[in-house]
């Protein structure tokens, strides 16, 4: 059995509740905008903006983690890439709060930027964290990101554009983490009990 070192067990136990919490919050967060999905009104202006507002909070205790990893010996070179998504969603979040008042083809542009470069910074992170296991989903996530980035480019052209496809978008993110959640706690156990065992 294959254990890991206590450090970076903390850090995937850490990981684990924050990425519940991030699937938690993309649930909540696409079935209510889903109803609200071809117009742009208040409740829409303040959901798209939290959107990344959370992920800069998500990625802010991400970022405390992995230096606590590093502290303990176990660095994986994740925390560069967290404090670039950091600085990533706070632009994101401005950008988004500007292009509101030009309707929805503006939020789909920025949208869709945010969507490939924080899909590419994911990508990076997920694959120097492939020790701790459950990043696969992160990576397969990452990819999605950058193709459903492009796409919203192309939406934001069509006719009758529509925020509908980025409520969808936040909600397979959000199984994704529930996935990578759940296979986290598979291998916090295996090596607690790894540690235990004579």
């Amino acid at each position: 059995m294959t254990t890991t070192a206590p450090a970076a067990t903390g850090v995937a136990a850490t990981l684990r509740r924050l990425y519940f919490v991030r699937f938690g919050f993309a649930l909540v967060w696409a079935a209510l905008l889903f109803p609200t999905a071809s117009s742009i009104n208040l409740p829409t202006a303040v959901l798209i903006v939290l959107y990344p507002a959370f992920d800069v909070a998500a990625a802010v205790v991400d970022a405390r983690s992995a230096r606590v990893d590093a502290a303990g010996g176990s660095a994986n070179g994740s925390a560069p890439g967290l404090y670039v998504n950091i600085a990533i969603s706070t632009l994101t979040a401005v950008g988004l709060a500007a292009a509101l008042t030009s309707g929805i083809p503006a939020v789909l542009r920025v949208w869709g930027a945010w969507a490939v470069v924080a899909g590419i910074v994911q990508l990076v992170v997920a694959t120097r964290r492939r020790r701790l296991g459950g990043q696969w989903a992160m990576i397969a996530s990452g990819a999605i990101s950058v193709l459903a980035g492009a796409s919203f480019f192309v939406m934001a052209s069509s006719a009758g554009a529509s925020l509908a496809n980025v409520a969808g978008y936040a909600l397979l993110g959000g199984v994704f983490f529930l996935v990578s959640a759940l296979r986290l706690g598979r291998n916090v156990s295996q090596s607690t009990s790894g540690r235990q065992a004579p």
